[in-house]
């Protein structure tokens, strides 16, 4: 399962998200973006910044697998990052583990940015059973779920659902389910009636224009006025494909190829 994009469209969408996560208030301020270092062609997971300068930049990395050399190339990004873009605010790391055995062993040269949590550890296991009210935990528990687990998961979002919620959950199923088609997982999941209603089709057209576009703003830039209007005129179909093409764009001008095909 793709779990690498599924987290950078989670953290992108639910700002608050990290702050969950390590258990700390959420500063409205704080952007989500990602950022490659041109040196070593490193890109971090996700970067938090926020406008006011007093907040630290918050840099994010999310580990599925064993990588022995995980530390290493985290902490040179953050420094490579640090000696590009030369920020005044201060900074803070975390690293996000599916569970501890991903972990590799601490060598003693980072255990002293681990001891002054320079660097924050998070093992997303302890977070698969715990109660919650955050529609952004509860995704992410649904992306942890095993397949037995999933169907009661999704169908308690559901209750819950916004179009961004459906989303997400049609989106978790689609990779967790590669073998049925969408339309099957629609109907396992009552997806189907849900959006077939006048709300939801409003709903999501009205936002998911909004949201798409808020999107494509941070990770290029202010988008032209061409381009945003390109994009009122998708159907809800088509600003479905397009939230999920969006994560595979490298540049403005795959958007512009997207939307001329």
């Amino acid at each position: 399962m793709r779990t690498d994009t599924l987290f950078y469209k989670l953290f992108a969408t639910y700002q608050s998200l990290l702050f969950e996560l390590i258990e700390r208030p959420y500063s409205a301020g704080y952007r989500f973006t990602s950022a490659e270092i041109k040196e070593k062609a490193f890109r971090f997971d996700g970067i938090f910044r926020s406008e006011d300068i007093d907040q630290p930049i918050m840099f994010m990395e999310v580990q599925f697998q064993p990588k022995s050399d995980f530390y290493w190339e985290f902490v040179a990004e953050i420094f490579l990052y640090l000696n590009q873009y030369r920020p005044i605010q201060d900074w803070q790391a975390v690293a996000i583990f599916a569970k501890r055995s991903v972990e590799p062993e601490l060598s003693t040269h980072f255990r002293e940015l681990i001891n002054s949590e320079r660097i924050i550890r998070v093992y997303l296991e302890d977070w698969i059973d715990r109660e919650t009210d955050s529609i952004g935990i509860a995704i992410m528990q649904l992306i942890l779920s095993p397949e037995t687990k999933a169907p009661q998961l999704a169908k308690a979002l559901v209750t819950r659902a916004t179009p961004e919620v459906v989303e997400f959950i049609e989106t978790v199923l689609v990779y967790k389910f590669p073998k049925l088609s969408r339309r099957e997982i629609e109907a396992m999941f009552t997806l189907d009636d849900l959006k077939q209603t006048r709300f939801y089709q409003e709903a999501f057209e009205e936002g998911g224009q909004r949201t798409l576009k808020r999107l494509l703003n941070r990770k290029f830039g202010q988008i032209s006025f061409e381009l945003e209007e390109q994009i009122n005129g998708l159907s809800v179909d088509q600003l479905d494909d397009l939230a999920e093409a969006i994560l595979d764009f490298g540049s403005v001008h795959d958007l512009e190829s997207w939307l001329q095909g």
